[in-house]
This record gives C-alpha cells, sequence and structure tokens, in this order.
C-alpha cells in the first residue's frame, strides 16, 4: 500500500467510536498545532525561512524532538526545492504528509488487533516504567480488554516495593475477575514473576502481565532485578518474556525520552505504550519517540475509561492529530 492509499483509507465503522475519543485525547495538541501555525503563515502566501523557523519552534513546543524536529524541517525544505514554490494554505497538507511517512517508515506494519488470542501461550509481557506514568493502570486497562476477548489472563504482582501497586493491582483484578499473584510489599519480585508464570501454565492461561518496580535509583539495581525476573520466568518459558512493555506518561514531554534511554540501556524493550495524551499539548512526543527510539508504540491512553487505552494505529492517529476542529 502507498503512502496516499494509507492516508486516504476509511476507518470501518465500527472504529468511529474509537476514533472520536481518539480525536478528542488529541484535542489539545491539534488545537495547539493548527492555531500557531495558523500565526506563524498569517500575512504571508508562500513557506519561506521564517515560516520554518516558526514551524520548527512549533514542533518543538508539541515536544516532537530536536532529532525528529529537524527531520521534518529537512524533508519540508526538500520538497519546496522540489516543487519551487509551496503555499502557506498548502503547509498542513505537507507536514501531515511527512508526520504520515515517518510513521510509516518507523512502524513498517500496523496491529489489526492487539488484543487478540496470542499464537504463543501463554504469552508473558513484562510491563516496565517509573513511578507515576500510570503504569499499573495500563496493565489493568489490558488485562480488562484481554479478558474481554475472552482471554484468560493472570496478573504478577511484582512491584513489591510500592504497596500502592500491588493494592491497585488487587483491586483491578478484583474488578475484572483475573487473578492477581501477590506476595506482598517489601517481598522478591522474582519469586511473585516465577508464581505467576507456574499459575499460567498450569491453568493453561493465555497472557501472563508482570508489573515490575518503578523507579530508576540505580541502573545497576534495575538490570540486576530484571535480569532476575527474566531468568525464573524462563524456567518455564525458555523464549519468555515475549514482551518487554515500557509504559511513558506523554503529558511529560522530554521527560518520557529521557525515561526511554534510559530503560533502553537496561533491558529491551520491545514495545511501548504512550500514557496520559488526553491531558496535555504535547502529543507530538509520540513521533518523536516512535521515531528516536525504533520501538513500536504499540498502545495510546487517551482517556480514563478502559477503551480509552487504545491500539496504536498510524492512520487514526494522524487523521486525529490533523483533524481541525
Amino acid at each position: 500500500m502507498g503512502l496516499f492509499d494509507f492516508l486516504k483509507k476509511k476507518p470501518e465503522p465500527q472504529q468511529q467510536e474509537e476514533i472520536q475519543a481518539l480525536e478528542q485525547g488529541l484535542e489539545k495538541t491539534s488545537t495547539g498545532f493548527f492555531s500557531k501555525i495558523g500565526r506563524a503563515v498569517v500575512g504571508k502566501s508562500k513557506v519561506d525561512e521564517e515560516v520554518l523557523d516558526e514551524l520548527e519552534e512549533i514542533l518543538l513546543t508539541s515536544d516532537v524532538g530536536v532529532a525528529t524536529t529537524l527531520k521534518i524541517i529537512q524533508r519540508i525544505e526538500q520538497r519546496i526545492e522540489r516543487d519551487k514554490y509551496v503555499s502557506t494554505e498548502e503547509l498542513d497538507i505537507v507536514l501531515r504528509e511527512e508526520v504520515a511517512a515517518l510513521l510509516e517508515e518507523n512502524q513498517s506494519s500496523s496491529l489489526v488487533n492487539a488484543f487478540a488470542e496470542p499464537k504463543q501461550k501463554p504469552y508473558v509481557i513484562m510491563v516496565v516504567g517509573v513511578n507515576g506514568v500510570g503504569k499499573t493502570t495500563t496493565i489493568g486497562k489490558l488485562a480488562s480488554q484481554f479478558h474481554q476477548n475472552g482471554l484468560k489472563v493472570i496478573l504478577g504482582a511484582a512491584d513489591t516495593f510500592r504497596a500502592a501497586a500491588v493494592d491497585q493491582l488487587k483491586l483491578w483484578g478484583e474488578r475484572v475477575g483475573i487473578p492477581v499473584i501477590d506476595h506482598g510489599m517489601n517481598t522478591d519480585p522474582a519469586a511473585v514473576a516465577f508464581d505467576a508464570v507456574k499459575q499460567a501454565v498450569e491453568m493453561n492461561a493465555d497472557i501472563v502481565i508482570i508489573d515490575t518496580a518503578g523507579r530508576l535509583h540505580t541502573k545497576v539495581n534495575l538490570m540486576t532485578e530484571l535480569g532476575k525476573i527474566k531468568r525464573v520466568i524462563q524456567k518455564f518459558i525458555p523464549e519468555a518474556p515475549h514482551e518487554v512493555m515500557l509504559v511513558l506518561d506523554g503529558s511529560t514531554g522530554q521527560n518520557a525520552f529521557i525515561q526511554a534511554q534510559e530503560f533502553t540501556k537496561v533491558t529491551e524493550i520491545t514495545s511501548l505504550a504512550i500514557t496520559k495524551l488526553d491531558g496535555t499539548a504535547k502529543g507530538g512526543v509520540v513521533i518523536g519517540i516512535s521515531d528516536q527510539f525504533k520501538i513500536p508504540v504499540k498502545y495510546i491512553g487517551v482517556g480514563e475509561k478502559i477503551s480509552d487505552l487504545q491500539v496504536f494505529n498510524k492512520t487514526t492517529f494522524v487523521d486525529s492529530l490533523f483533524a481541525k476542529k
């Protein structure tokens, strides 16, 4: 499928509710984006160096990130040079196309249904992320949606250094009717992971989601802990964990970049969940993180409801980001 087919493809009718939630979630980013672009081009008929300087500032303040911003500006400059002229009226169209192309390059395939039955069972997801990013809530929402799809899910409360994390995960389990394996606070996280995977194998579960400690006080301690958790999991399932998901708070902008950098230094991250996009005008962070880390953005959070944790789809994301109100 070509780039323009990608841009023009219309969503299926059943996606309308999710698309509406996504547009509402990205409204602050989208509104800020276009109001600033509108001010940047007022009184001008073509995109010149001054307009590009303004656009660069707009992208940076939307937390697209320096490297990705420069890449987008360079691509627009190449378009101007090639086409000899780009009007200010065309700027948002050109920008949309370049953002879409960037996501197309960095996300070679969209996930059709990330909540579907996994091919490998039990499919083990280890979740990492600092405290406060919405890690445990994301796990609860993930588990709920898997459960709604008829899958058997087990949760492992291995963030044992924070009582709230264990209690919060147990509440999610009670709310949805999903077993939660916990040993309480200040216990060995690896022992919790061991028991969670052991029970998942015995119960023939489809999914195991293991919450891990949300702290980065020293890289050595974190790496040691995550390594130990992996080793005990592999006693039951040699190829596990099948996925190591990093949860990032989109509203923190550049702090999300820093957290991604730190975690990728100590463990292999295979997927990202970016939360709290509904409370920020910095939704551009999704574009920058996708581009800079080359790790698939698998889920995005755009609201409080369970269904507001959505499978990331580049088509609907670009459509929603550039939807003029």
